[in-house]
C-alpha cells in the first residue's frame, strides 16, 4: 500500500533533521523518505528506533543530538538526525540526561503521529537511552526506563541503545 500523501507536518518546522548524507529535511520529507525506504521492500521487517545523546559544554549548557534510526532487519538502514544546543544550564549529569529522554520522548510521540498521517507500513519502536548498568547512570535505568514505558513505547538501554550510543553520539560537537 503506498502512503497517504502528506499536506501538513504534525511537527514544527523548527523540528529540521539532516539525513546521513547531511542534506536538510523536514519532519514531513523524513517521514516521505522512510516510506520510501520501506516500500522498496515491504516484505522485510523494520525497527524505527529514537534516541538522543548530549555532550556538556564549557558553559554548563549541552549539546543535544537526536537521531531516527530505520533497520531493514537483515539488510541495513538509514538514519536522520537533529542537534540543539540548549541555553538552559545543566549542572548534573542526571538532569542532562534526563533531558536526552525528554527530547526523545517528544520527537517519538511527534514521530508516531507524522507517521500515522505518511501511513507507514508497519515497523517496530523503540526509544534507545545512553545508559547502562555500568557507569554513573546505572541508578537511573528504572527511572527512565518506567518514564518511556509510561508513555507506552518500548525502550533499550546499552549495549542494544545504538540510535543513542552510537547514531546520536556519531553527531556530536566532539565529532565535528
Amino acid at each position: 500500500m503506498a502512503p497517504k500523501k502528506i499536506t501538513q507536518s504534525t511537527l514544527p518546522q523548527p523540528f529540521l533533521f539532516k539525513n546521513g548524507r547531511g542534506e536538510q529535511l523536514h519532519t514531513d520529507q523524513v517521514v516521505r523518505e522512510i516510506a520510501r525506504f520501506m516500500l522498496l521492500q515491504p516484505q522485510r521487517a523494520y525497527k524505527i528506533t529514537i534516541g538522543s545523546d548530549s555532550e556538556q559544554l564549557a558553559d554548563k549548557r549541552a549539546d543535544f543530538v537526536t537521531a531516527i534510526v530505520v533497520h531493514r532487519v537483515g539488510n541495513g538502514g538509514m538514519y536522520f538526525w537533529r542537534r540543539i544546543v540548549d541555553s538552559t544550564k545543566f549542572h548534573t549529569l542526571r538532569d542532562r540526561i534526563l533531558q536526552e529522554v525528554l527530547l526523545s520522548l517528544e520527537i517519538s510521540q511527534l514521530f508516531i503521529e507524522e507517521a500515522k498521517i505518511g501511513g507507514l507500513p508497519h515497523f517496530d519502536f523503540e526509544i534507545h537511552i545512553d545508559i547502562g548498568e555500568h557507569g554513573a547512570t546505572k541508578v537511573m535505568i528504572q527511572e527512565l526506563v518506567g518514564m518511556i514505558r509510561a508513555n507506552n513505547f518500548t525502550a533499550k538501554t546499552k549495549p542494544d541503545s545504538y540510535a543513542a550510543s552510537k547514531v546520536a553520539d556519531r553527531h556530536g560537537l566532539k565529532n565535528d
